[in-house]
């Protein structure tokens, strides 16, 4: 039996060799692809674990940074927290620091303030009264140069002091000094003096009748005859002698009698007390003039030259010189206009009369 089981063993199996040889192409693409397909997935599974790897390092790297950052975060944190903290204490003393500097200024502005309100309100005393006399300089006399001079000294002394209190005084001081400069007009000072040079010489200007004409001069003849006669007495029945006589007393006689051209037509003979009365209404005539000079009014004024000067022409002598120079004086001063407006002064001294009451109040208190 055992033999039998032996060449069984040894016997091929027929269908087996036919099918085996039936399908071995198959088999081994089959394993082909098997060995393909697990190289495939093995090598997409290393792949995954290259990056799985990779993402791992990558995460790993990135919260140990964002470990790192939370860390610095922290400590800047805790750093801003305590310079916060020092800064917040600087601010508290400062302040107390502020406001104690707050009290002493306010201290030190009060003494200062009473230090100084007496020299404030000296110089405002000054600037109001250099103000108010260039207002009356302008308002009575017309004089430009004095107000400007006065009103030039009181910004100069505010200048000095530079306080910004000062200073809408100051603009308006610049406004009317700028203004005075700028204004046209006659100079009422001179034309003032002029008319004051006139009525002081009209008593001394001669009048129209009381001129005298000229003594007629004795010819050399006459006059060697007269000489002659009166060396030569004994001989006073001689001819030359009665020549001499009838010459002196035709001399005389034509001395008596006198022609003459006057060139005004209607030359007015006055008696001494109505020559006193002409001079005196020549010389309110000239008041009347120089009080309209003053006072800026130039039709006034004009007239009233003109009237002095038409009263000159008709009863007082031409021909005189100080009577041609008053003339000449009249006609210039008829000639010249006088009817402006100067600035006023008032905005100004409102102004610094109102700094200079406060300024009292603030000192009173």
């Amino acid at each position: 039996m055992e033999q039998d089981n032996n060449a069984l063993l040894t016997q091929p199996l027929p269908a087996a060799a036919s099918n085996k040889s039936g399908i071995r192409p198959v088999g081994w693409v089959m394993v082909f692809i098997l060995v393909i397909l697990l190289l495939i997935v093995i090598a997409q599974w290393l792949d995954s674990r290259r990056q799985i790897s990779n993402i791992q390092q990558e995460l790993a790297r990135r919260l140990a940074s964002t470990d790192q950052i939370v860390k610095d975060a922290r400590l800047q944190a805790k750093q801003t927290q305590d310079e916060t903290l020092t800064l917040q204490a600087k601010v508290v003393l400062l302040e107390e620091r502020l406001a104690e500097i707050k009290s002493q200024s306010v201290a030190l502005q009060s003494m200062y303030e009473e230090l100084s309100s007496s020299s404030d309100q000296r110089l405002l005393a000054e600037v109001e009264q250099a103000v108010t006399l260039a207002a009356q300089q302008l308002q009575f006399a017309g004089n430009v140069e004095t107000a400007l001079i006065a009103l030039e000294n009181a910004d100069a002394r505010l200048a000095h002091e530079l306080q910004p209190q000062f200073m809408p005084i100051r603009r308006l001081l610049a406004r009317d000094i700028e203004r005075l400069k700028a204004s046209p007009g006659a100079d009422i000072a001179s034309l003032s003096l002029k008319m004051e040079t006139v009525v002081a010489v009209i008593d001394t200007l001669p009048l129209a009748f009381e001129q005298r004409p000229k003594r007629a001069k004795l010819s050399r003849s006459s006059t060697t005859l007269n000489a002659s006669a009166v060396s030569n007495v004994p001989s006073m029945l001689s001819r030359a002698y009665w020549q001499t006589l009838a010459a002196d007393v035709w001399q005389e006689m034509h001395q008596l009698i006198r022609i003459e051209r006057i060139e005004q037509r209607d030359p007015a003979l006055l008696a001494p007390e109505q020559s006193f009365f002409l001079r005196e209404n020549l010389k309110l005539r000239l008041l009347n003039a120089r009080l309209a000079l003053l006072q800026r009014d130039g039709k006034t004024f004009r007239e009233e030259s003109m009237q002095a000067q038409l009263l000159l022409e008709r009863y007082f002598d031409l021909r005189a010189p100080a009577v041609a120079a008053t003339r000449k004086t009249l006609a210039a001063l008829a000639s010249t206009d006088v009817g402006f407006n100067l600035p006023s002064l008032n905005e100004t001294l409102t102004a610094v009369r109102q700094r200079k009451a406060s300024r009292e109040r603030v000192s009173s208190r």
